[in-house]
C-alpha cells in the first residue's frame, strides 16, 4: 500500500519533470534502486544489495554506497544522465542520502 507521502512525492515529480525516476526502497535488510520511465511504465535499469558479486559486506552504509554507484554506472552506460529522484515515503537522511550522494559522485545528475 502506497502511503500518502510516497503519492505526494511522486505527484510532485510528474508534475515538475519529464525526467526519469530513480526511485528508492529500503526495507530492514536490503535496499533496492531502479530507474524507471513512466511515459512508457517499464524499468530501465535496477541495483540491489541483493545482486551477487562484491556485494558480500554487512554494513548497510557501505551497501547503499555500492547500490548507488551501479545504479549510476548502469544508467550512464544506457545514456541516461539527468534523473529525478524518488525517495518515496522515507525522509532524505541516512541510507537514503548515502546511496544519493553516491549516485550523484558517479555522474548522476538530479
Amino acid at each position: 500500500m502506497i502511503n500518502k507521502r510516497s503519492i505526494r512525492v511522486r505527484n510532485k515529480l510528474k508534475k515538475v519533470s519529464r525526467r526519469n525516476r530513480l526511485s528508492v526502497f529500503r526495507s530492514n535488510n536490503h535496499i533496492y534502486a531502479q530507474i524507471i520511465d513512466d511515459s512508457k511504465g517499464i524499468t530501465l535499469a535496477s541495483a540491489s544489495t541483493l545482486e551477487k558479486g562484491d556485494i558480500d559486506n554487512n554494513n548497510k552504509k557501505e551497501l547503499a554506497k555500492i547500490v548507488g554507484k551501479k545504479i549510476a554506472e548502469r544508467c550512464i552506460a544506457k545514456g541516461i544522465k539527468e534523473v529525478a529522484f524518488d525517495k518515496g515515503k522515507y525522509k532524505y537522511h541516512g541510507l537514503i542520502k548515502i546511496l544519493a550522494d553516491s549516485a550523484r559522485t558517479e555522474g548522476l545528475n538530479f
